[in-house]
């Protein structure tokens, strides 16, 4: 069943003509069934970390509680980010504010300016709107929608800020509705297409840090080439992208019919869409009317319950069962290396005093041989970083060679066809230069993030083995049970969406064309026009592939640096805790010994509890891997 089908058994205009491969296929009727209700995963996670972190607190395992705290904190927390994409006046907007009840968003005939909105759940209406200049941000509370909405149009309506001369960077909504109480931030991109190329550019580098994206496209006109390209290259970011067709009131079912064959063509030929694609049918003016007035059946007539369905009970739930799954095996972990901690307690609680002192030893030496290999892995972490930033100064040189090239073919053609005037040329390359580092950058984000993304998950896995060989290294000499640990990066949240402003220096700053240069040959006068041109090009060249670069490197370099203090870090926590509860016993066997019976019954009592809470919390795990299959 498509997106369409988890409200389609009881909306009728929900047109599907098929799907996208991986985009939501994979989940069945059975599936759908359980969506809405709260599964097992999800209804006693909160519960089994918080009992779990309490008991490694009153214990005395406090690096463990904190830990399981942290997960817990960001199981509360998560939210689904999406992403609203499309071209002026196709009805995002309204589309927007219908999923909120009321016209809180400037739905205008003019366009708006190229700034995102983010709306999230709040107890009133209010905005806040942030700014690029470094002004301080500024927050309204409003008594009602229309009030939001006027204040907003302040900001982000081309009539009242054009061009944004205003520098705003950001807008945040905070509003009741309930959707965005289940946990959905919606948030309106700039529209695609529009007179600002580096706005498109933008909102591509923008999407993939969402947990989806909604298209939205209207029949009037049916899609354009732009939307096509654009969709083309969203697919590149994004696995989760949902197509939304507005304004289907307009049209007759003979009609919808024939747009929705149409448009699966045009986007399967020409966006490289493959297999089936799904089309969610709706208007939303008559879903934002429905809303306003309490009408449960237009709503749905409309279209935007099986929106709000997609959103709420299949996308969000679906995150949200992941991010159980993954939040329950990592607290499973947590628990387990306290287990053993236990385990580790009793059996030197129970081992005669010299044969405790000798295996102590033998693990000290045992331990010494693998803070070896974690410096041998942090030597080969500097080599990957020299390279990487070999390979980014390799890059940065050919952006400069083709942005140099590109440039002064643009401004060898706006010279000609504007009979050498310099600052026409300038005007033409102040639009082209944007744009082409805006889409640079994200270029350059996508390729050499993920060389840098492969070489620190290549040391993590190194560093995850090296860390085990300590418990596991424990736990032989010992003689307890050891339980292997989960790859630490099997458990990866996604970080909140932030837009990022740039400004990118575009001023030539070139004398124009004196009387005598007038009076010269055609040629030469080209050739003088280039080279007062050429000078001003190279440095706006070198400032904006700085842009680039610097920022490139330095987070280059504190990755690897978090990475190499983490190694250093995760190492000694196993080695304390392993060799820590040893030595406790150790030391309560020599100093207390009239106590060690006690000590001993206290530990075992530990030991069960944690195997309690480890089969517990694999549980969840089960349930939720059960929920999504």
């Amino acid at each position: 069943m498509t997106p369409v089908g988890i409200a389609a058994r009881t909306i009728a205009n929900a047109w599907v003509l098929g799907r996208r491969g991986g985009a939501s296929g994979r989940h069945n009727e059975a599936n759908q069934a359980t969506a809405t209700d709260e599964p097992f995963c999800t209804r006693r996670l909160s519960a089994l970390l918080e009992r779990a972190a309490s008991f490694a607190a009153d214990s005395g395992f406090e690096h463990a509680a904190d830990g399981l705290g942290e997960l817990l904190d960001r199981f509360r927390e998560q939210r689904f980010h999406l992403a609203v994409l499309g071209q002026f006046k196709r009805g995002k907007s309204t589309l927007l504010n219908a999923l909120l009840g009321e016209d809180v968003l400037p739905a205008s005939v003019i366009p708006v300016t190229a700034v995102p909105t983010f709306i999230r759940a709040g107890d009133d209406r209010r905005a806040r709107i942030s700014f690029s200049d470094g002004s301080a941000s500024i927050e309204h509370v409003a008594a009602d929608a229309r009030e939001l909405n006027e204040f907003i149009a302040q900001y982000v309506t081309e009539p009242a800020n054009p061009r944004n001369r205003l520098h705003v960077s950001q807008v945040e909504v905070f509003h009741p509705a309930p959707i965005l109480r289940e946990g959905v931030v919606l948030i309106d991109t700039p529209g695609i297409g529009s007179t600002h190329r580096h706005n498109t550019e933008a909102t591509l580098n923008f999407i993939p840090q969402c947990d989806a994206a909604l298209f939205v496209t209207s029949p009037d006109p049916p899609v354009t080439e732009v939307e096509i390209e654009f969709l083309g290259r969203v697919l590149a970011g994004t696995s989760r992208l949902f197509l939304v067709l507005n304004k289907v009131d307009y049209l007759r079912d003979a009609e919808r019919g024939k747009l929705l064959e149409y448009l699966g063509e045009v986007l399967r030929r020409q966006a490289g869409m493959e297999g089936d694609v799904s089309v969610l049918c709706v208007s939303a003016r008559a879903g934002l009317e429905a809303r306003q007035n309490g009408d449960a059946e237009q709503w749905a007539r409309s279209g935007m319950a099986a929106v709000e369905a997609l959103l709420v009970d299949f996308l969000a739930g679906e995150k949200e069962r992941a991010l159980a799954q993954a939040i329950a095996r990592n607290a499973s972990a947590i628990v387990a290396d306290v287990l053993l901690q236990q385990r580790l307690a009793v059996q030197s609680l129970k081992m005669p005093l010299d044969e405790l002192e000798a295996r102590l030893q033998a693990l000290k030496s045992k331990l010494a041989e693998i803070r070896g290999q974690n410096t041998a892995l942090k030597d080969m972490l500097e080599g990957d970083r020299k390279r990487l930033e070999a390979l980014l100064e390799e890059q940065a040189e050919q952006l400069r060679r083709r942005a140099r090239k590109h440039f002064t073919q643009v401004a060898l053609d706006a010279l000609e066809q504007n009979r050498f005037d310099t600052d026409l040329a300038q005007n033409v390359l102040g639009e082209v230069i944007p744009t082409f580092f805006e889409h640079e950058l994200g270029e350059m984000s996508r390729v050499f993030g993920d060389q840098v993304k492969k070489a620190i998950s290549r040391h993590r896995r190194r560093a995850d083995e090296i860390v085990e060989s300590v418990r596991r290294t424990a736990a032989q000499l010992f003689d307890v049970a050891c339980r292997s640990l989960p790859v630490a990066e099997e458990f990866e949240v996604k970080r909140e969406p932030y837009w990022v402003t740039h400004q990118w220096p575009v001023s030539l700053g070139v004398l124009p064309e004196s009387f005598w240069d007038k009076l010269l040959p055609l040629g030469l006068r080209r050739a003088r026009a280039l080279a007062r041109i050429r000078d001003r090009i190279e440095t706006l060249v070198a400032e904006n592939v700085e842009n680039v670069r610097w920022p490139t490197l330095l987070n280059l370099q504190k990755a690897f640096r978090d990475l190499g203090a983490d190694l250093d870090a995760r190492l000694e926590e196993a080695v304390a805790a392993t060799t820590g509860a040893i030595e406790a016993a150790y030391r309560r066997r020599a100093e207390q010994s009239e106590l060690v019976a006690a000590e001993m019954e206290l530990q075992e009592s530990r030991v069960c509890e944690l195997e309690r809470l480890g089969s517990e919390l694999q549980a969840v795990v089960d349930g939720c891997l059960n929920t999504r299959e």
